[in-house]
């Protein structure tokens, strides 16, 4: 039985992005526009361990940004359509050889480039054995691949999800597999509207990573659908379309590299309620040893307390970032709406150039 939507069949969709990708395709050089590579220069603390990842990993890896958040050490990481495996190979420096990191793509030329350089990176970072882990499957269909109900710490997705035919289902999925406190970080295109039906229908702008995006809003209700009933964005930065014919196709349409968190985490509000609780950054984190961005508005400087919301509360309470964060007050008290605006710290430190050393997209 095959899936349906938007018109076309998800087998045809599913097989011509691999083909796209494992055929067509020899390095990010040969795509037609920046959308599936539109990646700024990444943060000091990921260039490190990107300039151990092996050339003819990083020559073939298409993503939009560096959807890799901190505080890793020790976890059980999943990386969705992990291509190559350029993520997955940081990812496996960051949480160490006690850690596990899984990668999992649906294009056989792509795994074979990971695979064929998974014991020289084990190498490469010290470790006795690897640490990662490749699988061949669908990111609708993570139970086909052996991955059991909350056995994972973190997912993490580089411009993939826009690919897939379900979205709906990949979301699901991840919900499934995460921990409870676990988190689904994700860089991916999205879209100002919902794209007419001869744009999201074209094959080449669908594995050119355009078609297949997703209007914001849709993509926020399909998260919360899912369970994430608060997803956080992290950066949004404009994708410039550098080909005059695709520009042509999508006429008005503007296209954004988005990273957002998407908790799993029971009993969130559906808004920002305020019980008049303080969080407190203890520090440390690495790659933020002074100042950690939970999203795009909530800062936190080491050892300044900040008024936050329930939701965040829980965000920093019921997650890996408990050991960091020392948070009073409980949900005993409700002192009504909360206005989730700029933290103290944000006011302060939200300027461009900062803006562009946290964010995971150009």
């Amino acid at each position: 039985m095959t899936i349906q939507t938007n018109g076309l069949e998800s087998l045809t969709i599913q097989e011509f992005v691999s083909d796209y990708y494992g055929k067509k395709l020899s390095s990010s050089q040969d795509l037609k526009t920046n959308a599936c590579c539109a990646t700024g220069a990444p943060p000091a603390w990921i260039t490190s361990r990107l300039n151990n990842v092996s050339e003819a990993v990083t020559s073939r890896f298409y993503g939009c940004g560096y959807p890799i958040p901190h505080g890793l050490s020790n976890a059980t990481v999943l990386d969705l359509g992990c291509g190559t495996g350029r993520d997955v190979f940081i990812i496996s420096q960051l949480i160490g050889s006690e850690g596990k990191v899984y990668g999992l793509d649906m294009t056989e030329e792509q795994l074979l480039v990971a695979r064929q350089t998974e014991q020289w990176h084990a190498d490469k970072f010290g470790y006795t054995q690897p640490n990662t882990t490749f699988y061949q499957g669908y990111i609708e269909d993570l139970q086909a691949s052996g991955i059991e109900d909350e056995s994972i710490d973190v997912v993490v997705s580089n411009c993939v999800v826009n690919l897939s035919p379900r979205k709906d289902l990949v979301l699901c999925e991840v919900y499934r597999v995460l921990k409870q406190g676990g988190e689904f970080y994700i860089s991916d295109v999205v879209a100002d509207r919902r794209l007419r039906p001869e744009i999201a229908n074209d094959p080449v702008l669908h594995a050119e990573c355009l078609g297949g995006a997703l209007y914001e809003a849709d993509f926020l209700s399909l998260a919360k659908k899912a369970g994430f009933t608060d997803p956080r964005l992290v950066s949004r930065a404009p994708i410039t379309v550098q080909n005059q014919e695709i520009n042509e196709k999508v006429g008005n349409a503007r296209f954004y590299s988005a990273t957002y968190r998407l908790f799993k985490i029971e009993g969130l509000d559906d808004q920002c309620e305020d019980y008049g609780q303080l969080a407190t950054y203890k520090g440390g984190i690495l790659g933020a040893e002074s100042l950690f961005w939970l999203d795009d508005h909530h800062a936190f400087e080491a050892h300044r307390p900040e008024r936050i919301c329930a939701n965040t509360a829980a965000m920093l309470e019921q997650t890996r970032f408990s050991k960091w964060f020392e948070i009073q007050g409980s949900k005993t008290q409700h002192f009504g709406v909360f206005d989730c605006g700029l933290t103290m710290a944000a006011t302060d430190f939200q300027t461009k150039e900062q803006l562009t050393s946290f964010s995971s997209c150009c």
